[in-house]
């Protein structure tokens, strides 16, 4: 049986104008309720950022940051935060690549220098809410989760193997494609978020549904009971879902959690 409903936001749940119907989730969330199942959101974003769009909903568990900040309102699941000594090497081979565009995520915020051209800055400021502009990144003072890259979208791919190859062992690329690149630490994702998240809560990744767009998602897909894709999902996602659902501009996930939690579909999962 489904005990934990899992969702990417941008591209899955939330439409492309970063809205979604309230009113439509708000009655299904306290059918999850009801069941006792958890509802939590897996993205790459940041934590400050998700917890804008359930403030309303405490008892909402966010595995933010690419599976590399997880927690609720009160309390802190896990934290995997990069040695300080390899930050800084790491901004050096990044800043060594032509064209990209640079930030740096943290526990109490995300930074990027003052330097950063407005119109990324400007689209970077709906995503961050917590954002420091910086002289230089030696001063940044945090613990550091995750880099955050934009490059040319046609160049989304070889970055990322480059990345893959000159950082191997340090910090793993990850992309849901269209020019953004996420670095994290090695073995942190989605799928070991979740797994993470269920060894505190009891629950197996066999027991949970999760449904998600971009190449960030399939860990995720792959390893949970039910995992679902969207219409307008990356192919290699469509390829490994377990089941599909209509897109995100048309709420495909408030329509397939619709039938999931009112019908026998909740025991609907993968044998293991």
């Amino acid at each position: 049986m489904i005990k934990l409903i899992a969702t990417d936001m941008d591209g899955t749940f939330l439409r492309d104008d970063m809205s979604y119907d309230r009113n439509w989730f708000d009655r299904l969330y306290h059918q999850l309720q009801a069941r006792h199942i958890y509802w939590v959101i897996a993205s790459g974003n940041q934590y400050f950022q998700l917890r804008s769009f359930f403030k309303d909903y405490p008892e909402t568990i966010f595995v933010a940051e690419n599976g590399a900040y997880i927690r609720d309102v009160n309390h802190i699941y896990a934290l995997n935060a990069f040695a300080p000594s390899i930050i800084h090497p790491i901004l050096t081979h990044l800043e060594q690549i032509p064209d990209l565009k640079i930030s740096v995520s943290g526990q109490a915020g995300a930074y990027t220098l003052d330097t950063m051209d407005p119109g990324h800055l400007a689209i970077m400021r709906k995503y961050y809410p917590k954002l420091t502009l910086l002289h230089d990144y030696h001063e940044l003072d945090d613990k550091i989760l995750k880099f955050s890259i934009g490059c040319p979208p046609e160049r989304t791919d070889a970055i990322v193997a480059e990345l893959r190859s000159a950082l191997a062992g340090v910090a793993t690329p990850t992309s849901s494609g269209h020019g953004d690149i996420d670095l994290i630490r090695p073995n942190v994702n989605k799928a070991q978020g979740l797994a993470l998240l269920g060894q505190k809560l009891g629950i197996d990744l066999s027991e949970m549904c999760a449904f998600g767009d971009g190449g960030n998602d399939l860990e995720m897909l792959q390893e949970v009971g039910l995992g679902v894709a969207m219409a307008n999902a990356d192919p290699r996602v469509a390829a490994i879902a377990d089941a599909t659902t209509t897109s995100n501009e048309e709420q495909g996930v408030l329509k397939f959690m619709e039938t999931l939690i009112t019908t026998d579909q909740r025991h609907a999962v993968k044998s293991r």
